[in-house]
């Protein structure tokens, strides 16, 4: 008799493979940590937890995000913090200067260390850096990702903390471009409004020095105060006429839409003054430089007080004016309100900062 068939040994067989079978993904579950391994396991399941595990790792990464971003600002901060040392010692110095128990060569050793400590400012404001990023020369304009999602982030921007930007240099040069003829010629002119131009000397003759000491002259505006007669009208390309008179102009706005406000401006060089602030710029005039420049707050003053002949002044020459001078009590004591603004400057952008920290 031959038995073709065991349906114990069979049953037995077949449960086993099932129980192996379990045994093998509960053994997956617990090495993995995951009760979800394979789409067979929970199909719903599945793309729900792919979906929350891509949340739960952006996370992560957004958390890392945000500790790099609290790195550079606080090396940016850190930077800021001994810009402000220095100016407080130079403000410190400024005032040592304002007093006249101070000789010719008491100032010269001061002047010697606030001119130091402004090129440690400026070595500051080149040299500060984050993975080779620059922070502190105003180029740095950046996002932090702090989220999971799209533009989930923080935006960043320092700017500059040179000597320049806080105010404790300036710079103007020389033009030389010009029909100097004592009066503008007759014709149209284009009125450009911009707060961005260069400062300006203009002038035709001779050689400059190469720096000039303006002590407590700060702010100046980008203009040149100038002899403007001869000139009945000027017609601009918005519409608006300009009537030049002993360096005066009324200006008649001929429409709604234009940036140029009714009112009576100064004529300076090729530039356009209004209530002692540069507002645009007069393209094609031909003028007569005198010897006197315009501060913003409508000051007058004379080259002279820079240290500058105007006979001696030729196109292309940079000049730096230092508003940090202490050499004597008056330029020390503007120097003192410089400073004062400067450390206001850097107190700003370190509050920014913080702020975003």
């Amino acid at each position: 008799m031959i038995i073709n068939h065991n349906m114990n040994a069979l049953n037995a067989h077949r449960n086993m493979t099932a129980n192996n079978t379990q045994a093998g993904k509960a053994m997956e579950k617990l090495s993995s940590g995951l009760r979800i391994n394979r789409a067979g396991d929970d199909a719903a399941g599945l793309a729900i937890s792919e979906k929350m595990r891509a949340q739960i790792n952006g996370l992560d990464q957004a958390s890392r995000n945000s500790q790099d971003g609290i790195s550079l600002i606080q090396t940016a901060e850190g930077a800021l913090n001994e810009t402000h040392s220095i100016l407080q010692r130079m403000r410190t110095l400024a005032v040592q200067s304002s007093s006249d128990t101070n000789v010719a060569t008491d100032r010269q050793a001061i002047q010697a260390e606030m001119d130091q400590l402004n090129e440690e400012i400026n070595r500051i404001s080149k040299t500060t850096e984050f993975n080779t990023q620059k922070l502190l020369d105003g180029s740095f304009d950046g996002k932090f990702q702090i989220g999971a999602n799209e533009t989930q982030n923080m935006g960043l921007s320092i700017g500059s903390m040179s000597a320049n930007s806080l105010g404790l240099t300036g710079g103007i040069t020389v033009v030389k471009d010009l029909d100097v003829t004592g009066k503008m010629a007759d014709g149209e002119y284009t009125l450009k409004v911009s707060s961005d131009t260069d400062k300006k000397i203009i002038d035709s003759k001779g050689n400059a020095v190469a720096k000039v000491d303006g002590g407590a002259i700060k702010d100046l505006a980008d203009a040149v105060v100038v002899d403007a007669t001869g000139l009945e009208k000027v017609s601009l390309n918005n519409g608006a006429s300009i009537t030049v008179k002993a360096g005066k102009m009324t200006v008649n706005n001929t429409k709604t839409d234009s940036t140029l406000a009714t009112g009576t401006y100064k004529f300076s060089g090729k530039n356009v003054i209004k209530d002692g602030e540069l507002i645009g710029e007069l393209d094609g005039a031909n003028v007569t430089a005198s010897e006197k420049i315009k501060t913003n707050d409508g000051k007058e003053v004379k080259l002279t007080d820079l240290g500058l002949n105007k006979d001696k002044l030729t196109s292309g020459d940079t000049f730096t004016i230092h508003g940090s001078n202490v050499s004597t009590r008056k330029a020390a004591e503007g120097t003192i309100t410089t400073v004062n603004n400067a450390i206001e400057k850097v107190s700003t952008e370190r509050a920014k900062l913080g702020a975003v920290q």
